[in-house]
C-alpha cells in the first residue's frame, strides 16, 4: 500500500534511482545492516529511502514488517513488493508523522542526499520504540582515493559511490559520530567496509583473487578507517 503523507511532495529527494542495487559481498554495507537488523520475528522497521526496496525485500523475508519512506513515485511503486506499506514522502519538504513505534530504523546510504539530514534524523528518531535499534550507512568523503583527488586539484561528482552526483552532505568519521550524538543515538558498534571492487571490475575477470583482494581491503579499512572505510556502518540507541 503507497499511503501519502500529510503533505506529500514528488521526487524532490532525487537520492537514489535504478543504478543502486543490492551489493552481494559480504563486506558491503548492506550485507553489513541485514546482519546488524537480524531476525524479524515479525517486529517493525522503517526502511528510510527504500529506492525499489532491494533491502526492504531481504529484510521482509527475515521476518521484518517493513514501513519504507520513498519520495520518488515510481521507486515508491516497486518498494511495495518488499514492504507492507510506503509512506510517499519528501524528505526535504513537510516531515511525516508515522504510525510507530518502529523496533528499528535503518537510514541505509540516505542521509547524505538531504539538505537537512539532522532535522530528518531527529525527527524520525522519535517514532523508535523503547530500546529500539538504529543503522544508519554513510560513504567517507576523508578516503584516502578522494584525497589523492584533492590533492591533484579534483573533485569530480559521478553516477555513483563516495563523489555521486546526488550527495548533498558528506562526512568524516570524526562528524559522523558527531552525527549520531546530536541525534540522539549512542552507537553499539561502527563498522567499516572497502570499497565494492566486484563493481569496478568486470564480472568475467572476478573470482578468487577479488575475493581474497576484498578481505584484505576490508582488513586494511579496520586499521586505518578515517582514510580506508569506503563506509561507516553504525548500529546504536537511543539516549535516555
Amino acid at each position: 500500500m503507497l499511503a501519502q503523507a500529510s503533505e506529500p511532495v514528488p521526487a524532490a529527494r532525487a537520492a537514489r534511482g535504478s543504478v543502486y542495487t543490492f551489493k552481494e559481498s559480504g563486506t558491503s554495507s548492506h550485507s553489513l545492516i541485514l546482519r546488524m537488523a537480524g531476525e524479524g520475528r515479525g517486529r517493525r522497521l522503517l526502511d528510510v529511502g527504500p529506492a525499489d526496496g532491494f533491502l526492504a525485500r531481504r529484510l521482509s523475508s527475515a521476518g521484518w514488517e517493513v514501513t519504507g519512506i520513498e519520495g520518488d513515485p515510481e521507486l515508491g511503486r516497486q518498494a511495495q513488493a518488499g514492504c507492507s506499506r510506503v509512506v510517499a514522502a519528501d524528505l526535504n519538504g513537510s516531515l511525516p508523522e508515522l504510525e510507530g513505534p518502529f523496533d528499528a530504523i535503518i537510514y541505509g546510504d540516505v542521509l547524505e542526499h538531504l539538505v537537512r539530514p539532522e532535522a530528518v534524523f531527529r525527527h524520525l528518531n522519535r517514532f523508535l520504540a523503547p530500546g529500539g535499534t538504529v543503522i544508519v550507512s554513510m560513504p567517507n568523503v576523508a578516503h584516502l582515493w578522494v584525497r589523492m583527488q584533492l590533492l591533484l586539484g579534483r573533485f569530480s561528482y559521478r553516477e555513483r559511490g563516495i563523489l555521486d552526483r546526488t550527495h548533498l552532505r558528506f562526512f568524516t568519521l570524526g562528524s559522523f559520530r558527531e552525527f549520531l550524538r546530536q541525534g540522539g543515538i549512542r552507537p553499539l558498534e561502527i563498522r567499516f567496509t572497502p570499497a565494492p571492487l566486484e563493481l569496478a571490475i568486470p564480472e568475467r575477470l572476478q573470482g578468487v583473487w577479488l575475493r581474497g583482494l576484498q578481505r584484505a581491503h576490508a582488513l586494511a579499512a579496520r586499521a586505518w578507517p578515517g582514510g580506508l572505510a569506503y563506509q561507516f556502518v553504525a548500529r546504536g540507541v537511543k539516549e535516555p
